[in-house]
């Protein structure tokens, strides 16, 4: 069976990943410095499906330890999830950002080019459609203006992959735009553990929930929607995971880029989340409403019917199961990976 890499693949969504790729019979390498995960995942996916990881501990920025991977491993093909991902800190950080996330591309196409291996797949991002397009989101919409470093790195990042296939007639390039990853997997084993305070709102609803956040702070509710909060596409991380590995089947015969829109295609708002995770879940959930936070879109959804139609792809899971495992692993885990 095929061996893929996974760049940053002890990350959230990168570990559940493996979880499916391992279950669907893929061998799977993960390289990873651990900047936002941990170690621990990575016994835990193992654990899940009782199979072996080999790891490597290295940042993918470093195009030199890398190439020891891609020399010792037959690498069919590469997901990349490495990467930087905070939209508060990429304003406040942007070189940061800019050099971390580009380099670790480039890192990875030079290599992959040095040793021959021509799949690969980009977690990209819903935000590249900026503000200008109307949803639902479909894959040939013209990239929007971002408002903010982080969305700027999957825009380019994108171009880039683009360009490297257009002079590489054999290299095969998935481009998937990711919408609003939430829950984890229904053993509570492994979930999302970010650093510091949660940037995205579900870890934090979560936190609060556990008790170690006092109160979520729900930014607006004076949006032209149904109840005035945010609305966006909510996918639970194991749909996105399946993915991945429909993704990966169709790469190893394909050439040139596609891009699929990995969402439901229903939006649901802040305040449908916090509700839902009280009901499915019987706990209370502290919060407030607070002003608009800037560069926050009213709206945010996908049509999801190219990932059907090429695919044979499509999410299988409720927002009720998305708040229940959700609420699974952090009660399992109320300090994350670090017990």
């Amino acid at each position: 069976m095929a061996t893929i890499l996974l760049a940053g693949g002890a990350g959230y969504i990168g570990s559940h990943t493996a979880v499916e790729l391992l279950d669907s019979g893929y061998d799977v390498i993960i390289a990873d410095n651990f900047a936002n995960s941990s170690p621990e995942a990575v016994r835990r996916i193992e654990k899940i499906t009782g199979k072996n990881v080999k790891l490597y501990e290295l940042d993918i920025k470093d195009a030199d330890k890398l190439a020891e991977v891609f020399a010792e491993n037959k690498i069919d093909a590469v997901i990349h999830f490495a990467g930087l991902k905070a939209v508060g800190e990429s304003v406040e950080k942007p070189v940061m950002y800019y050099r971390n996330n580009i380099d670790t591309t480039l890192s990875l196409l030079e290599n992959m080019s040095r040793f021959g291996v021509k799949n690969i797949i980009f977690s990209s991002s819903a935000t590249v459609y900026g503000e200008e397009n109307k949803v639902p989101y479909t894959e040939e919409m013209k990239r929007g203006v971002c408002t903010n470093p982080y969305g700027w790195t999957k825009v380019m990042m994108e171009q880039i992959f683009e360009d490297a296939a257009k002079a590489d007639k054999e290299l095969s390039v998935v481009l998937l735009r990711y919408f609003n990853p939430i829950g984890a997997h229904e053993s509570g084993m492994i979930g999302e553990d970010p650093q510091g305070i949660p940037n995205n709102l579900m870890p934090y609803v979560s936190q609060v929930a556990v008790g170690r956040r006092e109160c979520l702070t729900i930014f607006g509710n004076d949006y032209p929607t149904h109840d005035g909060t945010c609305t966006r596409d909510y996918i639970h991380v194991v749909d996105l995971a399946k993915g991945h590995v429909k993704a990966i089947d169709y790469i190893l015969s394909h050439n040139g880029v596609e891009i699929f829109n990995l969402g439901t295609g229903t939006p649901y708002s802040v305040t449908e989340i916090v509700d839902t995770f009280e009901k499915v879940n019987g706990i209370k959930v502290n919060h407030v409403y607070g002003a608009r936070r800037a560069g926050d879109l009213a709206e945010c959804y996908a049509n999801a019917d190219k990932a059907l139609k090429v695919l044979g792809w499509k999410t299988e899971k409720t927002l009720e199961d998305m708040c229940r495992d959700s609420w699974n692993w952090q009660k399992n885990n109320p300090n994350g990976y670090n017990k």
